[in-house]
C-alpha cells in the first residue's frame, strides 16, 4: 500500500512522526475536532487533528472518509504547485487514525468576505475558486479561508467533504465569476490530469490510498474539462450554489 504522506517535506514529516499532544476541542467544528501540540509545548507548532471515529455521518459521503479526503486535498494542492492547503497527514492519533493538519495562526475576523474587499487577495482567491472546482468542494464557507498572521498568505482548510462523484460545488467565492483564468493554471491542472489517468503514476498511487476509483476518475475528469476554462464561471441558476452558514 503507498503511504500517502511519504512524497512530502520537514512539515509533513513532524506531522507523521511526532507526538501529539490534545490541548482542547474546537467547539465550532461540525466534527469531533482536537487543537493538539505537535512535539511537545516547546516546539512552537500546533495542528488540527480530527479523529475518524469523531465524523458524523453523512447521508451523502462513505463513513469513515472524511479524514482521507482532507489529506486528499492537500495532496492535490502540493501535486499541481499551488500549496493552498496547510500540510496535512493521515496518521493515528490520541483517538486513532485521522487527518492531522499544520495549525496556521490567524486572524479569526479576516475571512473570505473581509478578504475580497482587498483586490490584492483576488488572483490567490481566484485560484482557490478554480480549486474548489477541481475537487468539487461542497463546504467552502467564509471562514474557511485563512490569512496566515506571518506572512499574510490565504490557506484554505476543512476539505473533508470533496472529491464527490456528484456536482456538488458549493462555495461562497462567486464574487471573482469572469475572472481570467491563469493559463499557468490550465497548464497544471493538464498534468494533473494526465498523471491521475495514467496507472502507476505516483501520484495515482497516493491517492488511491485515499479516494476511490471512481473518485480518482471523476477527478481526472474534472482537471481536463476545467483547464479548458478561460474565466471562471458565475453563479449557476440551477441549483443550490452557496454553502451553510456562509462563514
Amino acid at each position: 500500500m503507498a503511504d500517502p504522506t511519504a512524497a512530502t517535506g520537514a512539515d509533513h514529516e513532524l506531522l507523521r512522526t511526532a507526538e501529539l499532544v490534545p490541548i482542547g476541542y474546537l467547539r465550532s467544528a461540525s466534527n469531533h475536532t482536537l487543537y493538539c501540540e505537535v512535539g511537545g509545548p516547546d516546539s512552537g507548532v500546533a495542528a488540527v487533528y480530527k479523529p475518524r471515529a469523531g465524523e458524523r455521518p453523512l447521508w451523502d459521503f462513505p463513513s469513515g472518509t472524511l479524514c482521507r479526503r482532507e489529506v486528499a486535498a492537500d495532496v492535490v494542492s502540493r501535486f499541481l504547485g499551488w500549496d493552498l492547503v496547510p500540510p496535512t497527514v493521515l496518521r493515528d492519533g490520541p483517538l486513532g487514525l485521522g487527518s492531522v493538519q499544520l495549525f496556521v495562526p490567524h486572524d479569526p475576523s479576516q475571512h473570505y468576505f473581509t478578504l475580497v474587499e482587498d483586490e490584492a487577495h483576488h488572483p490567490a482567491l481566484a485560484r482557490m475558486a478554480l480549486f474548489d472546482m477541481v475537487t468539487n468542494n461542497t463546504d467552502r464557507k467564509g471562514g474557511h479561508v485563512l490569512l496566515a498572521d506571518a506572512d499574510g498568505r490565504l490557506w484554505g482548510i476543512d476539505h473533508g467533504v470533496t472529491f464527490h462523484v456528484q456536482p456538488k460545488l458549493r462555495t461562497v467565492i462567486w464574487d471573482l465569476g469572469g475572472t481570467p483564468v491563469d493559463p499557468a493554471w490550465s497548464d497544471d491542472l493538464c498534468r494533473l490530469a494526465a498523471a491521475v489517468g495514467t496507472a502507476g503514476d505516483p501520484l495515482t498511487a497516493q491517492l488511491a490510498d485515499l479516494l476511490s476509483a471512481e473518485e480518482l476518475a471523476l477527478l481526472a475528469v474534472r482537471a481536463e474539462r476545467f483547464a479548458t476554462l478561460r474565466t471562471l464561471p458565475t453563479i449557476p441558476e440551477d441549483r443550490r450554489p452557496y454553502p451553510w452558514p456562509p462563514i
